[in-house]
């Protein structure tokens, strides 16, 4: 999902980069694009939100960051306002925590839940692709993904990419490793696990690569060890998540490999 409300405004459009090259939202703009007018009602939907990620053991301070700045009245008159700065999850968690029958909201939940970081199809092109086309559109992503993450985890320093990745890979599939989730599948020897997904499990792992990527980033990890955590609890919340969806992708069958050509005629 590209666009989250009807002037084209997009969640990755209000998005923020800090001197450390850390992405981040201010809580007031996120409001006005999920179309809330009432900073007070919205306060509450964050309020919410700070449970679930304290709940999940996350700690709170580090995805709600408290700000505060000056702003012009009608008479001219600076006055100083609250709001925060929302790391991905936070926006996630805000999103999930908002009223769902509100259409924007609905979407925002969808955008997070389904894809985590700004499309290069519209939301109407992606819903119209069949389930194959969109495991190969979501393991393009994946790939890019995965690519961006070892350069962020090999500054980091890591080297032992294997542990790396079956660090993240225990924490969503509940202490499998890569070669654990490859014989449940009943795979053959050097067939890639990512390419035997349904769209809905690689947009989990694709949502613990990006977030990963931006823990590492954020709390300027520098030994593998640390890096190798990190990636585990990430994908502990994210297994969370499925699970409080209802989800089970840990049990569900593999999916046969097929050439993407009609995908690409398509996007």
């Amino acid at each position: 999902m590209k666009k989250i409300d009807k002037k084209n405004k997009t969640f990755e459009d209000i998005k923020h980069i800090d001197e450390n090259g850390i992405e981040f939202w201010y809580a007031r703009e996120l409001m006005t694009i999920l179309q809330y007018s009432n900073w007070q009602n919205f306060e509450k939907i964050i309020d919410k939100a700070k449970i679930s990620c304290k709940n999940s053991g996350i700690s709170v301070f580090e995805h709600f960051i408290d700000v505060n700045k000056l702003s012009k009245r009608a008479n001219n008159a600076e006055v100083e306002i609250r709001d925060y700065e929302l790391t991905r999850y936070a926006c996630y968690l805000i999103a999930q925590n908002g009223d769902s029958r509100k259409k924007v909201i609905a979407l925002a939940q969808t955008y997070f839940a389904v894809q985590t970081r700004k499309q290069e199809i519209s939301e109407r092109e992606y819903t119209s692709l069949t389930e194959d086309e969109k495991r190969f559109y979501q393991r393009n992503l994946t790939k890019k993904g995965n690519y961006s993450l070892n350069q962020t985890a090999k500054k980091a320093g890591v080297k032992n990419f294997d542990k790396f990745h079956n660090s993240g890979y225990k924490g969503l599939y509940n202490g499998e490793t890569a070669d654990d989730i490859a014989k449940r599948k009943g795979l053959r020897y050097r067939e890639d696990i990512l390419d035997n997904m349904g769209s809905e499990e690689l947009a989990a792992n694709l949502f613990r690569i990006t977030q990963t990527e931006s823990r590492l980033k954020r709390d300027k990890i520098n030994t593998e060890n640390k890096a190798c955590d990190t990636h585990n609890k990430i994908g502990k919340i994210v297994r969370k998540a499925i699970k409080e969806a209802g989800r089970n992708y840990a049990r569900r069958s593999t999916y046969t490999e097929k050439k993407p050509k009609t995908i690409r005629k398509r996007i």
